[in-house]
């Protein structure tokens, strides 16, 4: 064991240990990382551990990297992998992993937390041979191997008496089937027989049937040679139509090509039109560009007219001068005054950005503590959905009460303290947790109508007491007590507002109830003999006592503290309520700020105005000074222009008679081409009726065939319809051959033949016993049938099942003699696991004992530790 006082080093000892004997961070309890046991500031860390052997001392070193959480192990002062060291450490039979070998100070609840079975495991294997802990688990397995033998035996057993039942209950079925397989044999017959009967009477059909089909096939025959001079007639006019066709083909392509000819012709007439034309529009568009120039040549006088005219009525530019002076000046003095107002808009602007930054964190510091508060409020809903709902209600409809509303209490407190909040929480009832605190009682009736009755909430409400209890001070001062180990009352450990505060104060005494520590709990009797305290809280129970009315003795309870859910968030209220007022002092400063930011802007705008006044007189008059340069230099452009028009001249004469020649060279040229075309259109006209002649002697023709066709296709209608008859009656042929090969496939089958077998001689003679018809066959197999329908409940898997399940009685009855035989062996042989196990179990147990009970007994207590035996296989240590 490791003691000292705390800071001495233990928990740096049993962690050194630990890492350095290849164990994990989880057996620790504390980091889950290497690099976190590493002194802070430092990169590495080293770990030695020195082991002692009779044949020397074995020392493994680990070296721990703080930025990638590995290690190196060295052995002895050789590198080694981490997988050598966890061998090396097993072999001493070594584990830092089993509680009752190592136990670290973070892990002594864990401990307790072990079920009897976990402890015996694990002491078996810290101090027990190595066969011991094997030894169990055989005999674990063993067992459920051992159940399965006997679910197995018990199952063939129960079956097996099943399948008796069964048989017995079956016998009497067998006996009567015998009866029915008599109807069924003669049914059976019948229906060989049937096949037989049906194909004789399809093959005297097929007889019939084929001697038609010949006849057909003759008179087809003879029909056909009768067409073939008719078909030779038509062969030799489609020759002759052909022929025809081919020079009225001839004649086409001479039309065509002669209409190509003259459609060239028509094309060279019209493009000498297109020639005329463009020469008269050429001669046309001299003309208007003449009539054209004279018009610009008046518009340009009368334009230059009128800005001489303009030019004459403007100012002289040495009177606007002193008059563009006085706007400078003035500009500059603007521009002075507006330089002026945009440095204090900046500097405004500079502190409004400042104040608008300070607000944003004072706002976000307020939301987050908002956030804590909506914190509570989820687990609120979470808890209670009805109080939650009333909350919501609560905050929309504040304006509706007289007097301070306040929420849940356990919205309203604030810890100083989180550690803290299991004494509140186990201190105030479940029910008053949720209460909502009322000023007045007529508020508190209104809320409760409203909330209960209308919108069916089930919530709780209180009323602060009329005089106030929050300021009452204790009875006796807290620094009397803290010779016990008390270090405050309740009520200083959390903040509430003062209705609230009173409320807890007058129903729970708050202020009346000390908190203590560890150092109060080793007195707790001492405490309650001279306190004479009525609840009192240690550092992890609450004490309640009471002087009984009968003997006046005092007697005391303890309860262990629950572990704290609603109060374990704190929000600070004096923190947030210092916020908002800083909030709204920002709020004024910004305002103002915005007004005095309004002026300036006001007075920019002014000058701004001012400004723009003076440019657009500026700009006038320097417009005016412009424009009359402009006028002159316009004039100046429109006399060189004048000067231009007036000496271009067209000679329009000499154009016209140019243009008559051309006209008069075309029209020449096209009185040839039109003879030309007129020849070319006779010619088209002559070919045409020879054209149409050659039709005419095809038209004759063509109806001297259509009306030997009309005979031909009379005489193959006939020849079809008679060609019809044939295939219908050869399709019936075959279909009746068809059906007569099924037919006897059929009867073969029936009766299990070959195709080139003959009925056997026994199946003849029965046959000759039975109808020879089929009406007659179906009539006696529905006789029977009706009889054999009587044994409906009786068909050949009866007899089939019985004889398998005598059979399977048979096999199952030496199986579980095998299986009673095996299960015997297996249980002997678990007497003898256990046996090899138990026996050294009681031998460990009663050393452990001996040696707890002398600890025990130094520490003036009692104790032992027991084997208890629940049944064959489980067992465990029970710490008395």
């Amino acid at each position: 064991m490791i003691v000292g006082a705390n800071g001495t080093g233990k928990s740096s000892i049993v962690c050194a240990i630990c890492l350095g004997l290849a164990g994990k961070t989880s057996f620790i309890g504390r980091a889950d990382k290497v690099g976190f046991y590493v002194k802070r500031g430092c990169q590495k860390g080293m770990i030695e551990v020195e082991l002692y052997k009779t044949s020397g001392n074995l020392v493994i070193t680990r070296e721990m990297q703080v930025a990638n959480n590995q290690s190196a192990w060295s052995l002895n002062g050789k590198s080694v992998p981490l997988k050598m060291i966890e061998e090396t450490v097993a072999s001493l039979n070594i584990q830092v992993g089993n509680l009752c070998q190592f136990l670290p100070q973070d892990k002594v609840g864990e401990f307790a937390k072990l079920s009897k079975i976990e402890l015996l495991e694990a002491t078996e294997k810290s101090v027990g041979p190595p066969e011991m802990y094997k030894f169990h688990c055989e005999l674990k397995n063993c067992r459920e191997k051992e159940r399965e033998l006997e679910n197995t035996y018990k199952s063939k057993a129960e079956y097996l008496q099943n399948m008796k039942q069964q048989n017995e209950r079956y016998k009497k079925d067998v006996e009567k089937y015998y009866e029915k397989k008599r109807h069924l044999d003669k049914i059976e017959m019948l229906e060989r027989k049937r096949p037989w009967v049906e194909y004789e009477n399809v093959r005297q059909q097929y007889e019939d049937v084929k001697k038609n089909r010949d006849q057909l096939k003759e008179e087809v025959r003879k029909l056909q040679e009768k067409q073939s001079p008719l078909s030779h007639k038509i062969q030799q006019i489609e020759k002759q139509l052909k022929l025809i066709d081919g020079k009225i083909k001839d004649k086409g392509l001479e039309i065509k090509e002669t209409s190509q000819k003259c459609k060239q012709k028509q094309d060279a007439l019209e493009r000498k039109d297109k020639q005329i034309e463009e020469i008269q529009q050429s001669l046309r568009m001299r003309r208007d560009e003449e009539c054209d120039r004279q018009k610009k040549i008046c518009n340009i006088r009368k334009m230059i007219e009128d800005w001489q005219n303009e030019l004459s009525t403007m100012d002289n530019r040495e009177q606007l001068q002193p008059e563009l002076e006085s706007i400078a000046n003035e500009l500059r003095h603007i521009q002075v005054e507006k330089s002026n107002a945009d440095g204090e808009l900046s500097d405004l602007r500079m502190e409004k950005d400042n104040l608008e930054r300070e607000r944003k964190n004072k706002a976000n510091r307020i939301k987050q503590l908002e956030d804590l508060l909506n914190q509570k409020e989820e687990r609120l809903k979470k808890r209670f959905v009805d109080t939650y709902n009333a909350v919501v209600w609560l905050k929309e409809n504040k304006h509706r009460f007289k007097q301070n509303v306040y929420q849940p209490i356990m919205l309203e407190i604030n810890m100083k303290d989180q550690q803290h909040a299991k004494y509140v929480e186990n201190h105030i009832s479940a029910n008053d947790m949720r209460a909502f605190v009322f000023e007045n009682k007529e508020d508190m009736d209104m809320f409760l109508k409203e909330i209960r009755d209308n919108q069916r909430l089930r919530v709780n409400a209180v009323c602060s007491p009329q005089e106030s209890f929050a300021d009452r001070n204790p009875t006796r001062p807290i620094s009397e007590l803290q010779r016990y180990g008390f270090f405050s009352y309740l009520r200083e450990l959390f903040d509430a507002p003062p209705p609230v505060m009173s409320y807890l104060c007058s129903q729970y005494f708050v202020h009346e109830v000390p908190v203590g520590t560890e150092q109060t709990r080793s007195v707790i009797e001492k405490v309650i003999k001279e306190t004479r305290l009525r609840q009192m809280y240690t550092a992890e129970e609450k004490y309640s006592t009471k002087v009984s009315a009968y003997t006046n003795k005092v007697i005391s309870s303890n309860i262990s503290l629950k572990t704290a859910q609603f109060l374990t968030v704190t929000v600070d209220a004096e923190e947030r309520r210092q916020l908002e007022e800083q909030l709204r002092d920002i709020q004024k400063r910004c305002l103002l700020l915005e007004s005095h930011w309004k002026e300036l802007v006001n007075k920019q705008k002014l000058l701004d105005k001012r400004d723009n006044e003076l440019r657009q007189r500026k700009k006038e008059i320097l417009d005016v000074r412009a424009k009359k340069r402009q006028l002159e230099q316009r004039i100046s452009t429109r006399l060189d222009s004048l000067k231009e028009l007036e000496q271009e001249n067209t000679d329009l004469e000499s154009a016209e008679q140019q243009a008559n020649a051309k006209i008069k060279e075309i029209s020449v040229q096209k009185a040839r081409l039109v003879n030309e075309l007129t020849q070319l259109i006779k010619s088209c006209t002559l070919r045409s009726i020879e054209k149409v002649d050659l039709a005419l002697q095809s038209t004759a023709v063509l109806s001297e065939k259509n009306k030997l066709d009309s005979e031909y296709k009379e005489a193959i209608s006939q020849l079809k319809d008679l060609d019809n008859q044939f295939m219908r009656a050869d399709e019936m042929k075959r279909s009746l051959l068809d059906n007569c090969k099924e037919l006897l496939r059929k009867a073969r089958q029936a009766c299990n033949l070959g195709p080139n077998q003959i009925v056997p001689q026994d199946f003849q003679t029965a046959f000759q016993a039975l109808p020879n018809t089929l009406d007659e066959i179906d009539s006696v197999l529905n006789e029977e049938r009706s009889r054999a329908s009587c044994f409906t409940s009786f068909n050949a898997s009866v007899v089939a099942e019985y004889n398998k399940r005598t059979e399977e009685i048979k096999q199952l009855t030496v199986e579980l003699d095998q299986k009673r035989n095996e299960l015997d062996d297996y249980k002997q042989n678990i007497s003898q696991v256990k046996e090899r196990w138990l026996n050294p179990l009681k031998q460990l147990v009663e050393k452990i004992n001996e040696q707890f009970s002398s600890f025990f007994r130094s520490m003036q207590c009692v104790g032992e530790v027991d084997l208890h035996t629940e049944n064959e296989v489980k067992n465990y240590i029970q710490i008395v």
